[in-house]
């Protein structure tokens, strides 16, 4: 089985009610909302990481006002009849302020769509988990850094 570690950094940047976030076609081509940011790049600190990601996938530049926590996932998938992937990701969540740039979306990159949400409407959107893990992480901000539900 071949094993794959990813570790990314993303930001919750929210204003006035709402919160940024970005989309992208998930496997099935089914678009869904993401939280800005993304994988780092050898070498990369993941503070220069997050605010690389929000400017490529929303425009904006941001000030990291903080880190929230730090988010695990582990699972075993395959791909079409591949082999076994066994897939651990480490995800670095920062909540940021927008501090310039203007709102556009990301060409030719891993997302087609940024935009602002009602945090009201945000359960009614087609989403990946990592945003409800985000926004939880943003309005609980767990001193360990560590949601108190998540696997050991």
């Amino acid at each position: 089985m071949r094993q794959k570690l990813r570790v990314a950094a993303y930001a919750i940047c929210v204003r006035d009610g709402q919160i940024l976030l970005a989309r992208s076609p998930a496997q099935d081509g089914t678009p869904e909302w993401v939280v800005p940011g993304g994988g780092m790049e050898h070498g990369e600190d993941p503070y220069d990481t997050v605010r690389r990601e929000v400017e490529e996938e929303t425009g904006y530049r941001i000030e990291v006002t903080g880190l929230l926590g730090v988010d695990s996932s582990h699972r075993v998938f395959r791909n079409g009849f591949g082999p076994a992937v066994d897939h651990h990701a480490v995800r670095f969540v920062y909540e940021g302020r927008i501090t310039g740039g203007e709102l556009r979306n990301e060409v030719n990159g891993s997302t087609d769509l940024a935009a602002w949400h009602e945090l009201d409407a945000v359960t009614g959107l087609v989403r990946i988990k990592l945003v409800d893990i985000a926004l939880r992480m943003w309005r609980e901000r767990p001193v360990t850094g560590r949601l108190a539900d998540a696997p050991a």
